[in-house]
């Protein structure tokens, strides 16, 4: 088996038997991007002789007897909108083409106590606000499965980096589907936490009210661990909320007989591709045979959900790029200033009912969840659409159709694996349940993931 073949947790245990050092990990990280980058364009930002410097200090650590756990040695990557000290970030932006910040953002901060290794910034799509990665500024981020194909966004060079071995985790964000998405479309997988579980701080905002910062890896257990060192309280944040973490890894092995699990199955969410929908239809035989019981449900309210949570989108952004939007419009990509003056040109009054809107759903939404412990949807309609597509705008309306509601309402919501298309493109399953509920969430994708083959599928990207 090739190194970068190795989950996160595999390539863990091996550190922490001293049978793999974290400088042959990264080196084996850096010499793959060498190779397949050009072809990816997954990275804004590379941190080569930084991350071997940092390798070298954990395989010192290591060697004294300082081992600090499963992040220790280990390469990551993280969306270019992550703060990081004296590294550019560049939000994908040419407003932050040449910004460089003076401190991590608390998640960063916390991935290098932890003593994971940099590798770099992976490109996204303009400020966040966009599901192609088509970025005009830094570069199209192509798809590891087929390279004409779009990764998926906003955090798609996240996923594509993962997806081409490239990285064993990342780090992405999600406003209305941009880590669930990419992790759909690139056959990786993708965790948006409950709003306020991870920490916003430092994170370049799209709005202040709807993203959520997560992780992102090839393996559930991978996500997990990631998970539990990322997540807390910031008391600096002020959407950061004081609820206890969970041990995920420890949860991740528990059955799921008799858990009670919603299918999504009305005119909505059966609006999709035939084989994506028989995917998903095959996922909950899975689990049936698992033992759980699997329920064709009318899930309530979700294109309602959906509208409001575009709209607010458009609108938060319209809010924090309110002075470059006045002064420099045209430095916007096409897509990204049409959706803006959207937004902008929202009255007062239109933005209260939305506010009042996320409100009522999110009481209607943690009800269906007092009935079900988990609902399963596809996680996008399609599979990965060409880049010489169909125009950004109408890209996100479809690819955020099954995602967005539960940025609206906060929800935890994962994607994995669950097929393949006929043309070999992967298909996603979207797994959603209450607030705080991550364990949840993970125990359910886990026993999938396990009971099935489609994590053990990789691209073929010819060196």
């Amino acid at each position: 088996m090739e190194i970068y073949h190795l989950s996160l947790a595999e390539a863990a245990t091996l550190i922490a038997k001293r049978e793999l050092s974290p400088l042959e990990l990264t080196r084996a990280c850096l010499e793959r991007i060498e190779r397949i980058e050009p072809r990816l364009n997954a990275f804004i930002t590379l941190m080569g002789e930084s991350a071997l410097q940092q390798a070298r200090e954990a395989e010192q650590e290591i060697q004294r007897g300082e081992y600090r756990g499963l992040l220790h040695g280990i390469p990551v990557s993280l969306k270019d909108l992550y703060e990081t000290a004296g590294i550019r970030t560049t939000h994908g932006s040419l407003f932050f083409k040449d910004y460089v910040p003076q401190t991590d953002a608390w998640v960063v901060k916390k991935l290098k106590e932890a003593g994971a290794i940099i590798l770099g910034k992976n490109n996204m799509h303009e400020i966040a606000l966009g599901v192609t990665n088509v970025n005009p500024h830094f570069g199209a981020c192509h798809n590891p499965w087929n390279l004409e194909r779009i990764p998926g966004g906003s955090s798609g060079g996240s996923a594509a980096a993962l997806a081409a071995g490239l990285c064993f985790g990342a780090l992405g964000s999600d406003t209305g589907g941009s880590i669930r998405i990419p992790a759909a479309l690139c056959g990786v997988v993708g965790l948006k936490p409950t709003y306020g579980r991870v920490s916003l701080r430092g994170v370049i905002p799209l709005s202040w009210h709807l993203d959520h910062a997560g992780p992102m890896a090839r393996r559930v257990s991978d996500v997990a661990i990631l998970l539990t060192h990322i997540a807390g309280y910031d008391p600096e944040d002020p959407v950061s909320i004081n609820m206890a973490v969970d041990d995920y890894l420890a949860y991740l092995g528990g059955e799921i007989g008799g858990w009670k699990i919603a299918l999504a199955s009305d005119a909505y969410f059966s609006r999709a591709d035939e084989q994506v929908v028989r995917a998903v239809q095959d996922a909950a035989e899975v689990f049936q045979q698992l033992g759980a019981q699997v329920n064709a449900v009318e899930f309530p309210e979700a294109y309602q959900a959906a509208l409001t949570n575009g709209r607010m989108v458009t609108s938060d952004g319209a809010a924090f790029h309110q002075e470059r939007l006045a002064s420099r419009p045209q430095d916007f990509g096409e897509g990204v200033i049409e959706r803006l003056q959207e937004g902008a040109a929202r009255s007062a009054i239109e933005y209260s009912q939305m506010r009042r809107e996320q409100t009522r759903l999110r009481r209607i939404y943690e009800r269906f969840f007092e009935q079900y412990d988990v609902l399963l949807t596809p996680t996008t309609p399609v599979t990965a659409p060409p880049i010489q597509g169909p125009n950004a705008v109408e890209q996100a309306r479809l690819l955020t159709r099954f995602t967005a509601p539960f940025n609206l309402t906060g929800l935890p919501a994962i994607s994995l694996p669950c097929g393949f298309r006929s043309e070999g493109l992967p298909i996603g399953l979207q797994i959603v349940s209450g607030p705080w509920a991550e364990t949840k969430v993970l125990r359910v994708a886990n026993a999938y993931e396990q009971a099935t083959q489609w994590h053990q599928r990789w691209p073929v990207l010819s060196d």
